[in-house]
C-alpha cells in the first residue's frame, strides 16, 4: 500500500521493492558510520607537510615559497615536467631547491609558517644594491636568498619551530 511521506509534501512514497529487506535488517546511517572501516591513508596524505623556497635559474632571478607533502613531485611541477605548477613560477624555470623545511604537523601548521614567511619577506626593507662596487660581481641570486633568509629568522623568532628541520641547499651567507 503507498501512502503520502506527510501532510506537508504530499510526495507518494514508494514501496520497497525488495520484500526481503525489512526495515529492521537494513542498517541506520549511525550505525554504517559506526561500523565503517576507516579508509587507508593514501601515501601522499601520509607524507609530513614542508614548506619550501625555490630559486629560479633563468633572468630575471627570483624565489617562490610554497608547501607541499611531496617536493620531488612539486618541483617537477614547477619545472614543468608534470601537470600542476604554480602560475607564478612559470617564468623562471627551471627551478632549483635553496631552502626546505620539513617536520610540520599538518597542512594547516606548514600553511601559517608559509603564510608568515611571505609577509616577513614583503614587509623586509631590501638592502641597498648599490652600497658597494664589488656587489656588482656577486652572484644576482645571493641578495634574495640573504633577503629571504632574514625574514625566516622572523619567522623563527615568532613561531616554535624547534621541532623543525632547515636545510639550506644554497648558502645565502
Amino acid at each position: 500500500m503507498m501512502g503520502t511521506l506527510s501532510t506537508q509534501f504530499r510526495s507518494i512514497k514508494r514501496p520497497n521493492s525488495n520484500p526481503k529487506l525489512s526495515k529492521s535488517s537494513s542498517p541506520t546511517k549511525s550505525e554504517i558510520k559506526f561500523n565503517a572501516k576507516p579508509k587507508p591513508k593514501s601515501e601522499s596524505e601520509s607524507e609530513s607537510w614542508s614548506v619550501y623556497l625555490i630559486l629560479s635559474t633563468n633572468h630575471p632571478i627570483k624565489t617562490y615559497v610554497g608547501i607541499t607533502n611531496n617536493f620531488p613531485r612539486r618541483l617537477k611541477q614547477h619545472n614543468g615536467e608534470l601537470k600542476g605548477g604554480a602560475k607564478a613560477s612559470r617564468a623562471g624555470r627551471p627551478w632549483i631547491c635553496a631552502c626546505i623545511i620539513c617536520g610540520f604537523t599538518d597542512r594547516s601548521e606548514a600553511s601559517v609558517f608559509e603564510s608568515k614567511w611571505k609577509t616577513f619577506s614583503r614587509r623586509a626593507p631590501r638592502k641597498n644594491q648599490n652600497d658597494n662596487l664589488s656587489k656588482q660581481s656577486e652572484d644576482s641570486s645571493l641578495p634574495l636568498l640573504r633577503h629571504r633568509q632574514a625574514a625566516l629568522n622572523r619567522v623563527k623568532g615568532s613561531l616554535d619551530c624547534a621541532h623543525l628541520e632547515i636545510i639550506w641547499h644554497l648558502d645565502p651567507l
